[in-house]
């Protein structure tokens, strides 16, 4: 059997099948636990463009400003992968026929690093960086999202209404949403440790 590598994915005759339209690459699927938080804003994931859940922006977004931002709150949070500024058009779904700024998330070798990855707060970080660059920017999706009507999306997706509160809290920093995610990720891998058929 292979040994998972470094960089997450299997030795060997291996290749990435997209399991769907909206997952053609590796680097997508590494991206997702931070991307797919995207379709509870107004922001675009980037479905309808080739590279869907692996970019993210919107017609009004100040991407070079975002970045700076991000670099200033949690240069940590950056790691692992490469950020680059992007212009994308979808075709549908979000900002369909805009010119989209924003940011692609680059994921794949050589500019990625498995153990230094964290796409979750990556993302978290981008939607508290915008925060903070323009308090009154309509992030959160307020239309309803797949089967859901009583709960903003942003809250359905991330299992509560913890990040939201903390993108929208202006004394909230980066070491308070550590402080939220740390049990959680201490109990999950716990409960990963115990199943995992491959060191983790």
């Amino acid at each position: 059997m292979d040994a998972f590598p470094p960089a997450g994915w299997p030795l060997g005759e291996r290749v990435w099948v997209n399991p769907s339209p909206n997952a053609p690459t590796l680097g997508m699927a590494r991206c997702y636990a931070g991307t797919v938080m995207l379709e509870g804003t107004h922001l675009s994931e980037g479905r309808g463009t080739t590279r869907p859940l692996e970019v993210l922006g919107a017609p009004d977004l100040p991407v070079a400003e975002l970045l700076e931002a991000m670099q200033r709150l949690a240069p940590q949070w950056l790691r692992g992968c490469r950020l680059r500024e992007a212009w994308f058009e979808p075709t549908f779904h979000k900002h369909a026929g805009k010119l989209c700024a924003g940011l692609h998330i680059h994921a794949e070798e050589p500019l990625y690093a498995h153990g230094e990855f964290k796409p979750w707060r990556l993302v978290a970080l981008a939607f508290k960086a915008l925060r903070g660059l323009r308090p009154d920017y309509a992030l959160w999706r307020d239309f309803p999202y797949e089967y859901e009507r009583d709960r903003l999306a942003i809250d359905l997706i991330n299992g509560g209404e913890a990040l939201r509160q903390w993108v929208d809290d202006p004394a909230a920093g980066p070491g308070d949403l550590e402080a939220l995610a740390a049990a959680d990720e201490a109990a999950w891998q716990a409960e990963r440790r115990a199943i995992a058929l491959y060191p983790c």
